[in-house]
């Protein structure tokens, strides 16, 4: 089942993931905090989104901004994938809940002429007050994490 992707304006779900290295929970998040959602860990366009986001890690925590990516892998494969790739943001495992669904990025894909479920590749920016600030839907991975950065300076 597709369910609308939540827009800007929106309060942001209040959600709790486990993640690769521990657990992540909104309610305790201060300063704005970045959710980009991938496909598969360890694909190439996961991989190269996440080493972006992870090599601007120091620039987001300066500016009190947390970044999580979260996908439908668990959490051992995240580890794996941080390993491999020497990541630095958080790793969420949305293997056993339904943030991808709460989101709206959880939805049916087609490729190659078959059709399935799987996630869109969208960021959110989540302000300090838990609203959404902006979203991107449909992230193309180039410069992706630099124009989140100066949303996230914009805020």
């Amino acid at each position: 089942m597709t369910t609308a992707m939540i827009n800007e304006g929106d309060k942001a779900p209040a959600f709790s993931i486990p993640t690769d290295t521990g657990h992540f929970d909104m309610a305790t998040a201060t300063g704005p905090v970045v959710v980009f959602f991938f496909p598969k860990a360890d694909t190439p366009g996961c991989t190269k989104e996440a080493i972006a986001f992870s090599q601007l890690k120091s620039e987001f925590d300066a500016l009190g901004a947390t970044v999580i990516g979260i996908s439908k892998d668990k959490a051992a494969k995240q580890g794996k994938f941080r390993e491999k790739h020497e990541l630095s943001c958080a790793l969420g495992a949305d293997d056993d809940s339904d943030i991808c669904e709460q989101f709206g990025v959880w939805g049916e894909k087609s490729m190659y002429g078959r059709t399935y479920m799987g996630i869109t590749r969208a960021t959110f920016l989540i302000a300090s007050d838990g609203t959404v600030a902006r979203v991107w839907p449909k992230v193309k991975v180039p410069g992706h994490a630099e124009e989140v950065l100066e949303a996230v300076k914009a805020l």
